[in-house]
């Protein structure tokens, strides 16, 4: 799948792309949004239709070390890829995390290692945000990177495990 503006609701890419390949989809069907408030607020629109995680998920082996706002990831592997879960107070930085999380979601740790791309700069959307916002940000693309080095291996597996 991928993702398009359908009434101006982003509906879910799948991973059946590279993520170099999705990130490229992702910033082209954005950049008809001029705007990267306007983007921005679409992300953050997205974010609150998605369930959030349940009391018991938001507990510190879940939580993102070096983002100011309280934010909790959770990595799932089934059939040996990886998946994203994630709960932040603030709607923005929930926005912005959520993102990220679908973004990697559905790839193989491997997959996942292999690039580094941030899928916001392209966007636009981290230029006008605080340095603290940015470096969370930074600090979830890395805990969502450490979540894929450690399940990086041939075997495939169905767990969820602390990210």
């Amino acid at each position: 799948m991928r993702v398009a503006l359908a009434g101006g609701v982003l509906r879910p890419y799948g991973p059946a792309v590279p993520l170099t390949r999705k990130l490229k989809q992702m910033v082209d069907d954005l950049s008809v949004i001029d705007d990267p408030q306007e983007r921005l607020a679409l992300l953050v629109d997205r974010a609150r239709k998605l369930p959030g995680l349940p009391a018991d998920a938001r507990i510190d082996a879940h939580r993102v070390t070096g983002c100011v706002s309280l934010v909790w990831l959770v990595g799932e592997v089934r059939d040996g890829r990886c998946f994203y879960r994630c709960e932040a107070e603030s709607p923005i930085v929930r926005g912005l995390v959520a993102f990220l999380c679908e973004f990697y979601s559905g790839f193989t740790p491997a997959e996942i290692l292999a690039v580094d791309p941030d899928p916001l700069e392209p966007l636009g959307i981290t230029r006008n945000l605080s340095p603290t916002r940015r470096n969370g940000l930074a600090a979830a693309r890395r805990t969502i990177r450490e979540f894929a080095a450690k399940y990086n291996s041939p075997a495939p597996a169905t767990k969820e495990h602390p990210v």
